[in-house]
This record gives structure tokens, sequence and C-alpha cells, in this order.
């Protein structure tokens, strides 16, 4: 999986959880009605203004709070490419993946810029920046990098339906 595009940062600090990234006040409205109001507690311009490929650049602990998927749902739904932190909450890493939302694992995302253009080097799992800086990220599993591909889980086993025989016994 290849990523060759120019993506904007857009900076983020350290604990950003759930509740800010899906406030409980909008889940009943479903991710149409969530997705506006994105992180408008630490960043009130963010879901108006980030555009499709951007990317957040994070602290550590993202994604921490409680399991609701629709954290990870909402920046899938305004278009965010990935997210780059040097730690992620396991429940929204799982969440994010299953909804196929990129997460790299950067020891040195919080050396990134606000506004700055990266692009995402997923063959040697590295984050370059527009003057050729090299960040590491920690590999990826080829299967989630798939997932993400397939634009999360439920396509990804939509297409493993579509392309293995039928195991019904004909009638």
């Amino acid at each position: 999986m290849s990523d060759k595009d120019q993506h904007k940062v857009w900076r983020l600090g350290a604990d950003i959880d759930t509740d800010q990234l899906a406030p409980g006040a909008y889940m009943k409205l479903g991710i149409d009605g969530i997705a506006p109001h994105c992180l408008e507690v630490v960043r009130p311009e963010f879901a108006a203004a980030v555009r499709q490929g951007d990317v957040i650049a994070a602290g550590p602990n993202f994604g921490i709070g409680s399991s609701r998927e629709q954290a990870a749902g909402a920046l899938v739904q305004l278009g965010v490419r990935a997210v780059i932190a040097p730690s992620f909450s396991g429940l929204f890493f799982r969440n994010a993946f299953n909804l196929g939302l990129l997460l790299l694992t950067c020891k040195e995302a919080e050396q990134l810029n606000e506004g700055e253009q990266v692009t995402l080097d997923l063959q040697q799992m590295q984050v370059v920046t527009a003057n050729g800086r090299q960040l590491a990220c920690d590999p990826i599993p080829d299967f989630l990098l798939d997932m993400v591909q397939a634009g999360g889980l439920m396509n990804t086993l939509r297409r493993r339906l579509q392309q293995s025989p039928s195991t019904r016994a004909a009638s």
C-alpha cells in the first residue's frame, strides 16, 4: 500500500479522548450529526476546515476514554487520512482500523508542525516531511493495512465473501 500524496497536518496535544472526538451530547444524531462537532472543544474550527486527506499529529494517548466507535467514525466521516501519535488507546486503535482509519504509531509525532505537508511512506513505514525529514513509525501488520485500504472491516469481509467459493450446499 503506497501513499505518496501530500497531507496537511493538524496538530493536537496529548490525551485527546473519545468525548472530544465524538461528544456525548450528539451521540443520538448518528455519524452525520456527530462529525460536525468532532474536536470542537479543543479545535472549534476543525470539523468545518479539515479537508479530505488531511492528517492529525497528536501527543500520546490518542483516543483514550470510552469505547465509542463513533470517535474514529467521525474522523473517517470528515475525510481524515491518518492519525499520527506516539501511542493510542487500545480500544480506539481497534475501532479505527475496523472503520478504515489509518493510525501510525510514531514516537516523534509531536515534532510535526501545524499546517506542515507530509507524505506517508507505508512501504518504509515512515512519515516524510516536505523538507525530507523522516520519522519512523511502528510496523503495521499487512492485514490491518489491507483493512484500511478496503475502507474497514465490513468492506474487507464483503470482499472475502465475494472472492471465496460458496460454502453452501446446492439445494
